[in-house]
């Protein structure tokens, strides 16, 4: 499962809630700490001054007698009172922060005190005692829902016992923190996530004229939309796209020129060896200036794939590649092909055939001969090209597609050619959205395989 989203709302959204979930964890940690920490004041200061200004007043010295105890629940008040014996029953739950703060409060009071002793305990709201308390004290305990029973030992005296309203639950707070957190999600994201939509569509539109630009097609400028700083962005890019378009074109004018320039005197160089009287050197005057028509052709190919003037159409790639195979039969070179069954493709046809013929070139002129296979997947269609030749360094196997790289040191063409084929058959293969892959065969020799997508 995607837990980061992909787009760029998405994840400034997810960015921002993080940092005020984290912001409000901060502040719930502070304000509960704080809550916590003013409660356990409020009730340690307000007790510990009345007690010793009971003691020390002189009320309430002599202990209640036994006959004169009333129900647990009823000598209790927030005036402090003195009982002979600990009044807090077993079992209930205690308060271990009240009674360190309470001795030490009683301490640097100079009230020596025994044991202290604390207890929590439920509140009836219809408890008749609250009827003859103070209608804001009253309330108080009220929405406490508990009060806090202290008993503070006098030795030699007696227990001086009282209760304070305790609200021992967090989650009044923990709620309006929910709901304050809730809110600033409310009135932060939702105008962020319409912002950085304002700013991420234009992007994403400029983003995909980027992906699926290419030169010489006809498209329309993308809008000129969104911020200040994306609108100004995409001019930039709207320009950049004519002015590649124009140099491309005057490429392509260049290209055309230098061809027609060096075609016509390789022509008139073919027409004059025919008054060459010796046989050889007419032969050998032939070849040369085919090898540099060959050449030629190669370097115009590669020079003018940004912009091929062959359609994209639908072809079976299992007969494009069984109908190079049949040529090098023709010509008697050891070229076998695998059948195959129909295969379905959109693409170029006459630049596939050359990126396939190159690679078949390559494994019968190294290699001695090429097997040739159609191997496919639910996304793509792979051609492969197997030789028994001697491979290629694997240190050297991303340097061979580089154009004019020969791996045989010698400048003969008919071992080691001008250094086009690879480069040529690549940058075909990749225009089509695929690849090529080369790879030492462990039985010997080396297999290329031309990777298509479907």
């Amino acid at each position: 499962m995607r837990l980061w989203p992909r787009n760029l709302p998405g994840q400034i959204a997810l960015i921002v809630a993080l940092a005020l979930f984290v912001a409000q964890a901060i502040n719930f940690a502070l304000i509960l700490n704080e809550r916590r920490q003013f409660r356990l004041d409020g009730a340690v200061g307000p007790v510990a001054a009345r007690v010793v200004d009971a003691q020390q007043s002189g009320h309430n010295r002599r202990p209640s007698p036994p006959s004169e105890r009333k129900p647990p629940n009823s000598p209790w008040g927030f005036r402090p009172r003195l009982v002979q014996a600990n009044p807090v029953r077993a079992g209930l739950k205690n308060r271990p922060e009240v009674e360190r703060g309470l001795r030490d409060a009683l301490v640097e009071a100079g009230f020596r005190a025994g044991r202290i002793v604390t207890g929590m305990r439920l509140i009836d709201p219809g408890e008749p005692r609250f009827d003859h308390m103070g209608m804001e004290r009253a309330q108080r305990f009220r929405s406490a829902g508990s009060e806090l029973l202290i008993a503070i030992e006098q030795p030699g005296a007696g227990w001086w016992i009282v209760t304070v309203p305790w609200q021992d639950s967090d989650w009044p707070i923990v709620s309006r923190l929910a709901g304050q957190t809730l809110v600033i999600y409310a009135v932060v994201l939702l105008p962020m996530l319409w912002a950085t939509r304002r700013i991420s569509r234009p992007l994403r539109s400029l983003a995909d004229a980027a992906h699926t630009f290419r030169p010489g097609e006809d498209g329309d400028a993308i809008e000129e939309m969104g911020p200040n700083d994306v609108r100004t962005l995409i001019a930039a890019f709207n320009a950049l796209r004519l002015r590649v378009t124009a140099m491309l074109e005057e490429k392509d004018r260049m290209l055309g020129a230098i061809g027609h320039d060096l075609r016509t005197p390789l022509a008139a160089l073919r027409v004059r060896i025919e008054s060459v009287e010796d046989d050889d050197d007419r032969a050998k005057m032939a070849d040369t200036i085919d090898e540099m028509n060959r050449t030629l052709e190669d370097i115009l190919s590669l020079a003018r794939l940004g912009r091929p003037s062959e359609p994209v159409t639908d072809v079976d790639l299992a007969a494009l590649v069984d109908a190079v195979v049949e040529d090098f039969r023709d010509l008697g070179e050891p070229v076998t092909f695998e059948e195959s069954d129909r295969l379905r493709m959109h693409l170029r046809p006459s630049l596939i055939r050359r990126a396939v013929r190159n690679l078949i070139e390559n494994a019968v002129k190294y290699g001695g001969g090429a097997d040739v296979l159609l191997r496919t997947t639910a996304d793509t269609a792979g051609i492969i090209v197997c030789d028994n030749g001697p491979g290629i360094p694997e240190n050297r196997i991303a340097e061979v597609f580089e154009a004019f790289t020969r791996l045989e040191n010698s400048r003969n063409k008919e071992t080691g050619g001008i250094g086009l084929g690879l480069a040529l058959a690549r940058a075909i293969v990749r225009e089509a959205g695929g690849d090529i892959i080369l790879k030492n065969r462990p039985e010997g020799g080396l297999a290329a395989t031309i990777t298509l997508p479907r």
